[in-house]
């Protein structure tokens, strides 16, 4: 049986440094208790605890790296034009230039060195990212950064801004799946767990840090701009904080929530509340930041890409690098999707695992440009005015990375689905019924799951997991109006009203005795 926890490695040194030469650890894929030959030096093995009195975390990495630097890591990366021919192109740029589109006018994708990455067996990879789980060592305590190989690999660690994102829960959902889906392996990654309650952080932490990198490179690049519908402004605004970097934010009027409003405005970003939806105001930054020196957040930029990525990794990770069945994921803009395909790929491409998942993409029929273009056989992509949703984070009906999801599809036999509003409501009602408390765009996650079982494409004995994006706490009002059936055309069939009662002992009795009489046993 998996955990349903990342795995802790407490005996293999959590500065495991790369040998000289490609070799395998003496354990098997799934151990749990692996040493190296290469981090046998007691200055090397020093846990982050045993630093120096006076040290914080980062002195104590810069410390280690003099003592014992890096043999022969000679790894790097670099921006392509997306799905490019590897033979035949030509055109790259380094991670230190400021570019967001190829010469052609399309998306870029940070292409990594898999041969210098290949010269290690997968072993050895499954078992360096499952040492420094659990860790404090700077920077490899976070999620993202302790894949830092295959993330930004030649970035200093003392650039890297990191709140020690990613190792979120991955939840066994028992009662959800048996009681309502007749699953025995339904399976929540809870990305919202984290520390802005988005799955945006694990992207925004390798851009931040990008970006930290460039300002002492004295590139021209004064701060950091992005539009959303909410989580990515609260992302960005908290990174560009704790590493003193200017962030602005062009926000849909109207159109978000207070809890995800506030957050950029209490991290001190210049927020701009602008008259549009989110496409309008996508188009703005992207015009501001052509002639500003702002550098561009949004998911155009493919850096976040590879931090969102090793959620995919993590979940191999928790599931003893078992592979499951499917992934579902709420796609709005749609880097996402393809973030997810890229981690599942790496992990095979380098022998990591055998195969990757099928993926699914779960739409809110409200803005579901994606879902439409599937049921069409992928014949023409059309955008779509997004009407408004409950889901508000994927509100968007011209994403920016379509051709990024159109690829991951393609090359995981996925699917496409879609939910309406009172689908996404009441899948969000019934998990939360279970234990759980999540957003509406997992709510569109679980309506597409729901869909996929009636239909007998989704397996009873599917090992299944639900990509949950953010924490329901940003979304409190949707469910209290739920709750308070007041959402117009919306029966909302599994609200739970607070129940009014007269403050005597009889009244109470009377009611508790009704309820008692109707609930299950």
């Amino acid at each position: 049986m998996p955990a349903s926890y990342l795995l802790q490695s407490p005996n293999f040194s959590a500065n495991l440094k790369l040998p000289s030469k490609p070799s395998t650890p003496t354990a098997t894929p799934c151990s749990r208790s692996i040493k190296a030959s290469s981090s046998s030096s007691s200055s090397n093995s020093t846990p982050a605890s045993t630093a120096s009195k006076g040290n914080n975390i980062r002195d104590e990495a810069r410390r280690q790296y003099l003592t014992n630097p890096p043999q022969n890591q000679n790894f790097s990366a670099k921006y392509v034009p997306f799905n490019a021919d590897p033979v035949t192109n030509t055109e790259s740029y380094s991670l230190d230039e400021i570019v967001y589109r190829s010469q052609s006018g399309g998306l870029l994708d940070v292409q990594h060195d898999i041969s210098a990455l290949k010269a290690f067996p997968g072993s050895y990879w499954r078992a360096l990212f499952d040492s420094r789980v659990g860790k404090t060592t700077w920077p490899y305590g976070s999620g993202v950064w302790s894949k830092k190989e295959w993330v930004l690999p030649e970035i200093s660690s003392d650039d890297i801004v990191s709140a020690f994102e990613g190792n979120s829960n991955l939840f066994w959902a028992e009662r959800l799946g048996k009681h309502f889906l007749e699953m025995n392996e339904l399976w929540v990654k809870h990305c919202g767990i984290s520390h802005t309650g988005s799955f945006k952080d694990l992207g925004m932490t390798v851009l931040v840090s990008q970006v930290n990198r460039l300002r002492k490179m004295n590139k021209p690049v004064f701060g950091v701009g992005c539009a959303s519908t909410g989580d990515t402004s609260a992302a960005l605004s908290a990174y560009c904080a704790s590493a003193g970097i200017p962030s602005i934010v062009f926000l849909p009027a109207n159109k978000i929530s207070i809890a995800q409003l506030v957050q950029p405005i209490a991290n001190g970003a210049f927020v701009l509340s602008v008259d549009t939806d989110f496409d309008g105001c996508m188009q703005l930054i992207r015009e501001v930041t052509s002639e500003l020196p702002i550098y561009l957040a949004n998911s155009l930029n493919s850096l976040r890409i590879e931090g969102q990525k090793t959620a995919a990794i993590e979940i191999l990770q928790q599931f003893d690098w078992e592979v499951p069945d499917w992934v579902i994921i709420p796609g709005g803009n749609l880097g996402n999707i393809y973030a997810f395909y890229k981690g599942f790929h790496m992990c095979k491409e380098l022998g990591l695992v055998d195969k990757i998942p099928r993926l699914v993409c779960a739409q809110a029929a409200n803005a579901n440009p994606l879902y439409l273009y599937y049921k069409s056989g992928w014949k023409e992509f059309k955008a779509v005015k997004a009407s408004g949703t409950f889901a508000s984070a994927i509100q968007i009906g011209d994403p920016v990375s379509i051709d990024r999801a159109v690829y991951a599809l393609k090359q995981s036999n996925g699917i496409v689905e879609e939910a309406t509003e009172e689908e996404l409501m009441d899948a969000m009602a019934q998990a939360d019924s279970t234990g759980m408390f999540i957003c509406p765009h997992t709510g569109v996650a679980l309506t597409a799951l729901m869909k996929l079982r009636k239909s007998g494409v989704i397996g009873p004995t599917d090992r299944t997991v639900v990509v949950s994006t953010a924490h329901g706490l940003k979304f409190t009002q949707s469910k209290i109006d739920y709750h308070s059936n007041n959402i117009k055309e919306m029966a909302c069939r599994f609200a739970n009203p607070p129940v009014s009662v007269k403050a005597d002992f009889g009244s109470v009795m009377d009611v508790l005795k009704k309820y008692l009489s109707k609930t299950p046993k």
